[in-house]
C-alpha cells in the first residue's frame, strides 16, 4: 500500500548508520528506477492511519529529496517489539555493525523489558554476544555515538580505536572523536593516532590531541626518510646471498638438462660474479681498516697541546701503518664465509660448488 510521509513514525531512525557514499548511490537508483522494495511498517493501534517504520529509514529520506509524496510499504501484523527482532532477523543487506547491533539491543531492553537471556534467545546468540554489545553502547559517550550516526565516523574507528580511549579517560575520548570527526581521517591514520595516544605520556597525549594533523604530519616526513646507507648495503648483500641459494637449488634440477655450451656460459657468469665479489671483498677490507685508523686517531687525541717530540712520535706512528699490509679477516655476511674464501683464481671451494650466480658489478665475457 501507498503512505503518505507524514503518516510514519520514524522513532528508531537513531539505530541505523548514515553511510553518505550509499546513500548517494541509492539516491541514484531511486531517480532512475524508482522504488523496487516496499518498506515495512506495523500499525500504531491508539492511532489510526499512523504507521511505525520498521525498515526502509535510507529509503524514505532519499524519496523524501528526490521530491515525492509517498512510499510503497508493507504492514506486518504484529506488535513493534516483534516486528524489530524479526525485521532484523531477516536482513540480508551489508553486515551491522556491533554498535548497530548493540543499538538495537538497548532500545529493545529499555523499551520493552527484554533482559539478557530473553534478547538471546531471540537473536540466536549467547547471553556474552548480547552482553558486549550492550556494553559498547554503554561505554561510547552519547557525543561520540551521535557522531558515528551522523557519518561523521565510521563505526569501525569507534569500536575499535574510540572505544579503548574511553575506558581509560572519557574527555580523551570525546576530544580524540571532535579530531576525527572534523578532518575526516581515514582509518589508517586514525590507528596512528591511537597508537601514538596509548603509548605516549600524559603531557604528549596532550600535544596530540591538541594538533593530530600536526603530528601525522610529522609522523609521514619519518616514514619518508631513506633507509640508512649500512642498512641499504647489507639488504643488497643479503639479497646477493639470496640469488645464490637459489642458482644452487635449481642447478641440482637444470644440470641434466645442460648442454656444454650451457655449462660453459653458467661457468663464465660464475667466474665474472665471483671476480666482482672478490673485489668488493677487498674494498670493504680496506674502507673498515680506514675506519679503524681513523677511530684510532681520534681516541687518541685528547684536544690538549702536545709538545714536539710526541707530535713527532704520533706522526712516526701513523706512517707505519700500512693500508695495504696484513688484512684482517673478510666481513662476515649473514653467518656465511667471508667473500675472501672465494678467492681470486675463480675456481670454488669444494663445500660450495654451484653456489655463486651472476650479481650486477663488473661485466665479464658474454655466453
Amino acid at each position: 500500500m501507498k503512505l503518505e510521509f507524514h503518516q510514519l513514525d520514524r522513532r528508531y531512525e537513531h539505530l541505523r548508520v548514515r553511510r553518505p557514499e550509499q546513500h548517494r548511490r541509492l539516491l541514484a537508483s531511486l531517480a532512475a528506477a524508482g522504488q523496487q522494495t516496499p518498506v515495512v511498517a506495523v500499525a500504531v493501534g491508539s492511532k489510526p492511519d499512523r504507521y511505525l517504520l520498521i525498515d526502509g529509514y535510507k529509503r524514505v529520506t532519499a524519496l523524501e529529496q528526490l521530491g515525492r509524496d509517498t512510499v510503497e510499504a508493507v504492514i506486518w501484523p504484529m506488535s513493534e517489539g516483534e516486528a524489530l527482532v524479526l525485521e532484523r532477523s531477516m536482513r540480508f543487506s551489508e553486515r551491522e555493525t556491533a554498535l548497530e547491533q548493540g543499538w538495537l539491543l538497548a532500545e529493545l531492553d529499555q523499551r520493552f523489558g527484554y533482559n539478557l537471556q530473553d534478547l538471546a534467545r531471540r537473536f540466536d546468540r549467547s547471553v556474552s554476544w548480547v552482553s558486549r554489545r550492550l556494553a559498547l553502547v554503554e561505554l561510547l559517550p552519547l557525543q561520540v555515538q551521535q557522531q558515528v550516526r551522523s557519518g561523521e565516523i565510521s563505526a569501525h574507528v569507534a569500536m575499535k580505536y574510540l572505544a579503548p580511549v574511553a575506558r581509560a579517560n572519557i574527555e580523551d575520548c570525546k576530544r580524540m572523536a571532535d579530531g576525527f570527526a572534523q578532518h575526516r581521517f581515514t582509518s589508517r591514520q586514525a590507528g596512528q593516532l591511537y597508537t601514538a595516544w596509548r603509548d605516549a605520556a600524559p603531557a604528549v597525549r596532550q600535544r596530540i590531541l591538541e594538533q593530530p594533523q600536526l603530528f601525522l604530519k610529522a609522523q609521514q616526513q619519518v616514514e619518508l626518510q631513506p633507509p640508512p646507507l649500512a642498512e641499504e648495503l647489507l639488504r643488497d648483500l643479503t639479497m646477493v646471498l639470496q640469488i645464490t641459494n637459489r642458482a644452487s637449488r635449481r642447478l641440482a634440477r637444470a644440470a641434466p638438462r645442460m648442454d656444454s655450451h650451457q655449462f660453459d656460459a653458467a661457468q663464465r657468469k660464475i667466474e665474472c660474479a665471483m671476480k666482482d665479489l672478490d673485489d668488493l671483498a677487498q674494498r670493504m677490507r680496506k674502507e673498515q681498516e680506514q675506519h679503524h685508523v681513523e677511530q684510532s686517531t681520534t681516541d687518541s687525541d685528547s684536544g690538549t697541546p702536545h709538545s714536539k717530540s710526541s707530535q713527532t712520535r704520533d706522526c712516526a706512528s701513523s706512517k707505519a701503518i700500512p693500508l695495504d699490509g696484513a688484512q684482517s679477516p673478510a666481513l662476515p655476511i649473514a653467518g656465511c664465509p667471508a667473500f675472501g674464501a672465494l678467492g681470486k683464481s675463480g675456481a670454488l671451494p669444494p663445500t660450495d660448488s654451484g653456489t655463486a650466480h651472476s650479481v650486477q658489478g663488473q661485466s665479464g665475457p658474454s655466453p
